[in-house]
């Protein structure tokens, strides 16, 4: 494993992370996600992803509980969490980033998981309702009292992410170090052209979310919906709606041979090809058994082999931003 600085901060994560969407709380209880832990911190894997709004807070839970029965030192993992969705429909509760809301948040996600602190906190997404303002200086609050140590952004625009940094600047708080935006083969815009100002000044770090698009990458949907997979998930209709798309199907299939030749599977290729972009600081995998975190970690070998004729021929089997 090898790991990455996160942005202009002197934190360092993992190539490969794990993360909870979907899984915790969902399709796997707490004794089959301590175990997946456990198998991606015996691989190195030193950053977990979660946020208040998956599972409804029960993926805090899970994650908190197995965390205290592993037992590692605290000091060697980052965790995370993120705000914005809220968990009640209260007019201060709910898809806002109000400072009321925010530091309510926190103490609540703490409290699951059974933490002091949480590594990075992320703004889960933009609030037009609330000024920047007031939530940079929420941010920069929440660290000053210890309760996170970094925060970020997660699917904001490059625009409202500048802004955030140039208050945080000219008031001397905290700034936004961390971006997580959704990256994948099919999911490419925000990353390789919106943000690319961001790289240089104020040097904001990735953690991409959904490298298999959903599983879809994986190649496990070429032949239909199989049973007990995410798509089948009661409030996941739309997901399933997105991976049956006979044009990415087709596309998914066209890399199967490239896959082959470089001697890994599907799953690996497109995790790989995601961590070839320099700007991306951690990859956030997500499994539902221990196989699966064991094969996902197999994608750090198959990164030296994606060199400048192997990354156009993929480009040009399943399209390219133009």
């Amino acid at each position: 494993m090898q790991y990455r600085r996160l942005g202009s901060s002197g934190l360092k994560l993992s190539e490969l992370s794990f993360g909870s969407w979907v899984t915790y709380g969902n399709q796997l209880a707490e004794e089959t996600a301590r175990e997946c832990m456990a198998a991606a911190h015996d691989a190195g894997v030193n950053f977990f992803d979660n946020a208040e709004v998956y599972a409804r807070g029960q993926s805090e839970v899970i994650m908190g509980g197995a965390l205290r029965k592993l037992g590692w030192r605290r000091e060697s993992y980052v965790i995370s969490t993120k705000f914005f969705w809220g968990l009640n429909d209260g007019p201060n509760e709910k898809s806002t980033l109000n400072r009321k809301y925010l530091m309510q948040a926190i103490d609540a996600s703490l409290k699951r998981l059974q933490l002091e602190h949480v590594d990075l906190v992320f703004c889960h997404r933009p609030d037009p309702d609330t000024p920047i303002e007031e939530t940079v200086w929420a941010m920069h609050d929440m660290i000053r009292a210890g309760k996170a140590l970094y925060w970020g952004t997660s699917e904001w625009d490059p625009a409202s992410i500048m802004a955030a940094w140039h208050i945080a600047d000219k008031h001397h708080l905290a700034k936004p170090v961390m971006e997580q935006p959704q990256y994948n083969l099919f999911h490419r815009e925000r990353v390789e052209r919106e943000y690319v100002p961001l790289y240089r000044d104020p040097c904001i770090g990735l953690t991409t979310w959904s490298p298999l698009a959903s599983g879809l990458l994986s190649g496990k949907y070429n032949d239909g919906i199989p049973p007990g997979s995410r798509a089948t998930i009661k409030g996941y209709e739309w997901l399933a709606e997105r991976i049956i798309d006979p044009v990415r199907i087709s596309q998914v299939r066209s890399l199967a041979p490239l896959a082959a030749d470089l001697g890994c599977t599907l799953a690996q290729l497109a995790l790989a090809w995601c961590l070839k972009n320099p700007h991306v600081t951690s990859v956030i995998t997500g499994a539902s058994r221990p196989s699966q975190v064991v094969e996902n970690m197999g994608a750090l070998t198959v990164v030296p082999k994606l060199e400048a004729d192997i990354m156009t021929r993929i480009d040009g089997l399943v399209g390219a931003p133009s």
